[in-house]
């Protein structure tokens, strides 16, 4: 599928508006659950990490520490792409999938066009150009969280916090959650809206692709996070 994207190639002027549509779809209606997820895992991380760090030894500014690491190498780029494949990826299968059983993708092939560069390239693009943006924002909220939830809660101070958040940081990490986010994007992108373009039957069917291609999208997520992991960490 991807590389018959490529063997007609259409003018993308034209396909414009239809990737500012999909930018639309997948960026700004994926908004409002990223950001509730994001903050609260960066609260919930700050209370679980103060909990187990009980020896007075350790300073309190090594929770902010441990929350910044994981929400920025893990949380924030694979929990949040995993939602996000529930989200983007059924809906992807849905709208192709429906093309598909109405047999609008057979009228636009009778026009001459490449049903395959009109209707999945624009998604797969926008995808990978919107989701490292949300899987940007989630870490920032994700961290502000943690940040209100330690101080509203008197496990530390916003002083110890922000000692932690600036100690020991490590550019590389945001390099490593921004590969996994862009890897991740293309797959929540182009798994949907392989099972969608080629389902067959009717609506049960529809269905049952948009269910596959969430799970198949979720594993394939989990495995390329432990290729990447190995490789680059």
């Amino acid at each position: 599928m991807l590389k018959s994207m490529f063997s007609k190639p259409e003018n993308m002027k034209v396909y414009w508006k239809e990737f500012m549509h999909q930018c639309n779809d997948i960026g700004i209606g994926s908004l409002g659950i990223v950001v509730i997820i994001s903050f609260f895992i960066g609260a919930v991380s700050t209370l679980q990490t103060a909990y187990q760090l009980v020896s007075p030894v350790i300073p309190k500014s090594t929770i902010a520490q441990i929350v910044r690491d994981t929400v920025i190498l893990e949380f924030a780029p694979t929990l949040v792409c995993i939602v996000l494949a529930g989200v983007v990826g059924s809906k992807i299968a849905s709208e192709l999938g429906n093309m598909r059983v109405s047999e609008q993708i057979d009228a636009l092939e009778i026009m001459g066009i490449n049903t395959k560069t009109y209707l999945v390239l624009p998604k797969i693009v926008a995808a990978m150009v919107v989701i490292p943006m949300l899987i940007v924002v989630a870490g920032t909220l994700a961290i502000v969280g943690g940040r209100v939830a330690g101080v509203s809660s008197g496990i530390l101070s916003a002083a110890d916090y922000h000692k932690g958040l600036l100690s020991n940081f490590l550019p590389y990490n945001v390099f490593f959650a921004l590969v996994k986010a862009y890897t991740f994007a293309f797959i929540i992108s182009s798994i949907p809206a392989y099972y969608g373009y080629y389902v067959k039957g009717g609506a049960l069917e529809i269905g049952r692709a948009g269910t596959k291609s969430v799970v198949v999208s979720c594993i394939m997520i989990l495995f390329a996070d432990y290729v990447i992991s190995a490789l680059l960490l």
